[in-house]
């Protein structure tokens, strides 16, 4: 069974906090939001039941980010988070937007 949230509301995006937008549970998690400093992040789990997040630099130029858009990644075991709870689920994805690391780039 897969769930479907959306957590945000309109005053948490305008206040610029951190907010999930978009949450489906399940083995194929996914979903996105903002991190409250004009940065967004999308989410979701790989085959190997790791949590993938990307954090993606402001004002992107479509709706879809490229690879290019990427400034900071986190990945994470959830060996102990139960992907079916959306509260469990939605503070695994707080903490590696707050764990990512910035993206090297080669110029």
């Amino acid at each position: 069974m897969v769930g479907v949230m959306s957590i945000a509301t309109d005053g948490d995006l305008a206040n610029g906090n951190f907010a999930i937008e978009d949450l489906s549970t399940g083995l194929r998690a996914s979903g996105f939001g903002q991190v409250g400093d004009g940065r967004s992040f999308s989410f979701r789990l790989d085959d190997k039941r790791m949590l993938i997040v990307e954090v993606y630099r402001p004002r992107l130029s479509g709706p879809v980010p490229q690879e290019e858009d990427i400034v900071a990644l986190a990945s994470r075991s959830l060996a102990h988070v139960d992907v079916h709870d959306e509260r469990s689920l939605a503070a695994a994805v707080r903490d590696a937007v707050a764990d990512a690391q910035p993206v090297q780039r080669n110029h």
